[in-house]
């Protein structure tokens, strides 16, 4: 057994497992918004990696990309729930570029820019052909499809869907996603590494928004639809779904804290994709 076994002076042991190398050695994260800086810090926080680059095209998002990783990881010292070593450790960990033939020997990428299939059209083609073919491609969109990005990658059986959770530090939820393409032993290693970060990977196909947002999405716009017709108050539907149902907010206060721009351009998408789909 793989292990570190600690004798305290009571005479227990515990035993504490080696986390094992990740199959990755090089990980890019292309895109350091409200997203992607979280899934490269949590990459780096792994130390599983020899290499964790972060992309942004323009040098003004990867400025801002460094200082939102920067001051999670100087709170997380500051609170004593990281010592300031191992945060050096992260920060250092990190290569910033601009250039994306930095990542042209990457062995995993995770995409996390914004919603828009023209912007990740142009993003795959061009890191097609950039990456070696062995390149595992992830995307973490919440919304639009696996596949369609799949065939844009021009290597479909290496491509995923890796769906974090805002703020990516603290969910622990990951679904992976695959496709009609998807090689097994591409989604296996993709699905390991969720774990190996210290997330819980769930498998979903590439159903519109996966499991989470399939079923949350319409639920929230059915808890807006009973506002409109003034079947309750936003405080009372609120209130029974904590109360009634257990949830930590209620589907309103949810929806805006997701953001109703946000909720707004998922349901269009849908829509506009699946027009025939009651659930939308």
């Amino acid at each position: 057994m793989n292990s570190m076994i600690i004798k305290n002076a009571t005479r227990k042991i515990l035993v504490i497992p080696r986390r094992q190398n990740s199959s990755f050695q090089k990980v890019g994260v292309v895109g350091l918004g409200l997203m992607g800086h979280g899934i490269c810090q949590v990459t780096a926080a792994s130390k599983l990696h020899s290499s964790v680059i972060a992309y942004e095209a323009e040098q003004k998002f990867l400025d801002k990309g460094r200082e939102r990783i920067e001051s999670s990881v100087t709170k997380l010292v500051s609170r004593g729930k990281l010592d300031q070593i191992d945060g050096d450790k992260i920060l250092s960990s990190i290569t910033y570029t601009t250039n994306p033939h930095d990542l042209s020997d990457a062995d995993f990428i995770v995409e996390a820019v914004i919603e828009n299939m023209d912007l990740k059209r142009n993003l795959y083609s061009n890191l097609g052909s950039i990456c070696k073919p062995e390149t595992i491609f992830a995307s973490n969109t919440s919304s639009l499809s696996i596949t369609d990005m799949a065939e844009l990658s021009g290597r479909p059986e290496r491509f995923v869907g890796v769906h974090f959770f805002n703020p990516v530090q603290i969910m622990k939820l990951v679904e992976v996603i695959r496709t009609k393409y998807t090689e097994h032993d591409v989604f296996d290693k993709a699905f390991q590494w969720a774990k190996d970060i210290g997330k819980v990977p769930v498998t979903c196909g590439d159903t519109p928004g996966f499991i989470v947002n399939r079923l949350l999405v319409p639920s929230l716009m059915q808890a807006m639809l009973m506002v409109d017709r003034g079947d309750a108050s936003v405080n009372d539907i609120d209130l029974s779904l904590q109360l009634g149902a257990g949830h930590p907010m209620g589907p309103l206060h949810l929806a805006d804290y997701i953001g109703l721009d946000t909720c707004l351009f998922i349901v269009k998408g849908w829509t506009e994709k699946y027009p025939d789909e009651p659930s939308f």
